[in-house]
């Protein structure tokens, strides 16, 4: 929302924007209850979605917290805090591509030279399954596109 509004203000520099360039507006106020619902819901249970997402993890595979280092299960944890946190503002303000280039593109750095792409991968494929056990079918909808683009670039 935030780019596209900024967008929005370059192209439409001195004269008034179209009903078409409003239409975003429109779509974004008519889903903004679901938005935000969902968005509370998330921050009120994210420990409990963080323990299942890890827990579901260690069903696939014990060793998916392992590395060269050892048990890297607290810097997943860190890490994976930050990511929902980001995850959930961009659902509220519905701004992929500022949530791709702010903070997808560094962290996919950071898990490439630790080499935490597969546990990155399948965080990002098992939140999905957790968090629509806290959502709606429709909150779920919003949320799990945000989910995948995490999947696709960390992973």
């Amino acid at each position: 929302m935030l780019t596209q509004l900024s967008r929005l203000s370059v192209e439409t520099d001195g004269r008034y924007a179209t009903s078409e360039e409003l239409q975003f507006i429109k779509n974004y106020l008519q889903s903004f209850n679901l938005r935000l619902s969902a968005y509370e819901k998330i921050t009120k249970a994210e420990t409990e979605i963080l323990d299942r997402v890890e827990a579901k993890m260690r069903d696939i595979d014990p060793t998916l917290f392992q590395n060269a280092s050892g048990d890297f299960t607290p810097t997943w944890r860190k890490d994976i805090i930050q990511l929902l946190t980001y995850a959930t503002a961009t659902l509220l303000v519905d701004d992929r591509e500022r949530l791709r280039e702010g903070m997808l593109l560094w962290h996919a750095t950071i898990a490439k030279s630790y080499k935490f792409e597969r546990t990155c991968k399948t965080t990002f494929e098992v939140m999905p399954e957790v968090v629509k056990e806290f959502l709606t079918p429709e909150e779920a909808a919003l949320f799990n596109p945000i989910l995948k683009l995490n999947q696709i670039v960390l992973g």
